[in-house]
């Protein structure tokens, strides 16, 4: 049915086991292969109930449900056994009466509605150990979990190791499908940090420390009164994503969207993408001034693009700009979300963090430090130190008037 399998597909295919927890690092294709195994099992016997669960709709739909989509329409075979998908639902519906829901739900009583004989909790470190129990419980035969072993959560505490418990670890190794330019970059990890290397390069289990990060929210949406700043926008084609966030501003507070983040995109590509996303060509849009070129070809097709004013330390200052401000994120900037809980503050050899970031995990990251180089900086001076005590050690004695400018 599937021309692509990987050996984790036969793993998780062939287990007996109730529970069977994967653990993996970056593009293991853990993911992919569960919703490969499960499609199999809604095919295999009639009535089959089988959901996918995931911290909230925006994960899903970015995520698990992107790529259960991807296999449903690479596949003659299985298009012709699902009787049909409904979109609002989320759910395949099969001719032999079978189905694959994709869900969240809020808490644990929430959980507690309906059964299923086949459980997939997606990214489970985003998940309550009481949603999961709950969920299990109403698990007739076999639960699937999956995540990215940052750091230990209650998969470790509760399961990992326990009869009926089936570990699989993977890494992008097992995952005949990538290419080897994005290998080489999970592999470079190590020359930044060689915790995370294990982590993303390797599956082991990490201990997350040194988020740059620290205090953000999550926010349902943009509040109607709030002042759009600008748009953030970094480069990106083959290896690294094209990513574009929008930044408002309300009660001294940010709030931040995201509009885009994708790979292969040209230029005119982007172009067309920024519209459909609904931003005006009236907004500026604060852009890489790496690449010049991109600048002018936006600019040529209507945009309102300039670039962003990097200079020494400027990585540092605008990270200590930005944490100066309450961040909000809107719930549907699934990839903002997951760059701010993974980046991190670059470790000696001591293990001690080091005044500069991990240069990964950044995509919409950057664009949102190019707003604050350009847009953010901290006006008037006579009061800065006692509102905003902590700056930065640069070793420099006109740090305070790097930070001074225009909000």
């Amino acid at each position: 049915m599937y021309e692509k399998t990987s050996i984790l597909f036969k793993q998780n295919f062939e287990s007996n086991s109730p529970v069977v927890v994967n653990q993996g690092g970056s593009n293991s294709g853990k993911t992919f292969a569960i919703l490969q195994v499960l499609f199999c099992m809604a095919i295999a016997t009639p009535k089959q109930v089988i959901t996918v669960v995931g911290q909230d709709i925006p994960n899903l739909k970015a995520g698990a449900l992107r790529d259960a989509l991807s296999i449903y329409e690479d596949s003659p075979l299985l298009k012709s056994l699902v009787k049909n998908y409904n979109k609002t639902d989320r759910q395949f519906q099969f001719f032999n009466n079978s189905i694959l829901e994709f869900k969240s739900y809020s808490d644990a009583q929430d959980a507690k509605a309906g059964k299923r004989d086949y459980l997939f909790v997606n990214e489970a470190n985003g998940i309550d150990w009481d949603v999961y129990s709950e969920l299990a419980l109403r698990t007739r035969k076999r639960v699937f979990i999956d995540y990215n072993p940052n750091t230990g959560f209650w998969a470790h505490e509760k399961l990992i190791g326990k009869p009926n418990v089936q570990l699989l670890i993977s890494d992008h190794r097992h995952n005949p499908f990538i290419d080897e330019p994005t290998r080489n970059k999970i592999e470079a990890i190590k020359d930044e940090d060689v915790e995370q290397w294990k982590v993303y390069a390797r599956g082991v289990t990490g201990k997350l420390r040194g988020l740059v990060f620290d205090k953000w929210h999550i926010c349902e949406h943009i509040p109607a009164e709030a002042k759009l700043i600008a748009a953030g926008l970094d480069f990106g084609y083959s290896q690294d994503q094209t990513g574009c966030i929008v930044v408002y501003k309300q009660n001294g507070e940010l709030w931040v969207d995201e509009l885009l983040y994708d790979k292969g995109l040209t230029n005119d590509d982007l172009s067309k993408r920024l519209k459909a996303a609904g931003l005006s060509k009236n907004t500026e849009i604060i852009a890489d001034s790496a690449d010049p070129k991109s600048i002018e070809e936006l600019k040529r097709l209507g945009w309102y693009v300039t670039p962003a004013k990097k200079g020494a330390d400027s990585v540092v200052n605008s990270i200590d700009i930005l944490k100066r401000y309450m961040i909000n994120v809107t719930r549907s900037s699934v990839n903002l979300r997951k760059e701010l809980g993974t980046y991190i503050w670059r470790t000696g050899k001591d293990g001690n963090a080091i005044n500069y970031p991990v240069d990964l995990h950044n995509h919409l990251i950057d664009p949102l430090r190019y707003i604050a180089l350009n847009k953010l900086k901290i006006a008037g001076s006579k009061h800065l130190q006692s509102r905003f005590p902590y700056v930065p050690a640069t070793g420099k004695k006109d740090i305070l008037d790097d930070l001074i400018g225009t909000s």
